[in-house]
């Protein structure tokens, strides 16, 4: 192709100067009307921008459809009796259903699987292996997605202190209540997950939306268990 053509291009449009003169747009046009390989170099350009842009804004919608179908299966497997054997045994794999979240004030109520891991948290939460299993004494921490795979944690930002968050486990259940409202910190900040002397609750997620330079953090301390717990 005339790659060595376009200094001359470039040239042309620097001196244009001064009324009377062709502006650069009709340099630019009257080029590529000229040379057929510059046209078609900009119409594939243009397809592979509108390609990619097609894929951005599909990709949230792929994998909220993703995880509705992943739940399904998760919510099954929840219920049954083999599971429930492992839970006991402490037994549960990564990816495995663990327990469901239920946060009425958001409208939220999905199964939370074992791990934290990518893979895991297409599920949209997962628990953090190293923490307590729910209810359990301790501090008990979830991280969930905001704007993909569900975005079951989108809107924590907006619970306030008195709201409640209910755990269902395969033996039982509990409800935690905020007693502060929610907050930022570094994404290195991992005392948030700190084990406690109490039963608590933490919950985590990239902020803002759609970056993950920072950690939104819930947290709420145990106030009753559920029958069966």
């Amino acid at each position: 192709m005339h790659y060595e053509k376009w200094p001359v291009l470039w040239l042309a449009m620097a001196t244009v100067e001064g009324p009377g003169r062709t502006n650069w747009v009709d340099y630019f046009l009257n080029y590529f009307r000229t040379r057929p390989w510059a046209k078609r170099a900009v119409s594939v350009v243009s397809a592979l921008l509108l390609v990619a842009g097609v894929a951005l804004l599909a990709y949230p919608f792929a994998t909220n459809l993703y995880q509705n179908r992943l739940q399904n299966k998760l919510s099954k497997q929840l219920a049954s009796g083999e599971l429930k054997q492992k839970y006991r045994n402490r037994a549960i794999g990564v990816g495995d259903s663990l327990t469901r979240i239920k946060i009425p004030p958001i409208h939220v109520d999905v199964v939370v699987v074992e791990g934290v891991t990518p893979t895991a948290l297409r599920a949209g939460a997962g628990h953090y292996p190293q923490t307590p299993l729910p209810c359990e004494k301790g501090n008990v921490a979830i991280a969930g997605h905001r704007t993909t795979y569900g975005k079951p944690f989108a809107d924590i930002d907006q619970l306030r202190v008195g709201d409640q968050i209910e755990l269902d486990t395969p033996i039982g259940g509990c409800v935690y209540q905020l007693k502060k409202p929610p907050f930022v910190v570094d994404k290195s900040d991992l005392s948030v997950l700190n084990q406690t002397p109490d039963k608590t609750l933490t919950l985590t997620s990239c902020h803002p939306k759609g970056s993950a330079a920072k950690r939104i953090i819930v947290q709420a301390v145990w106030v009753k268990d559920l029958q069966g717990a």
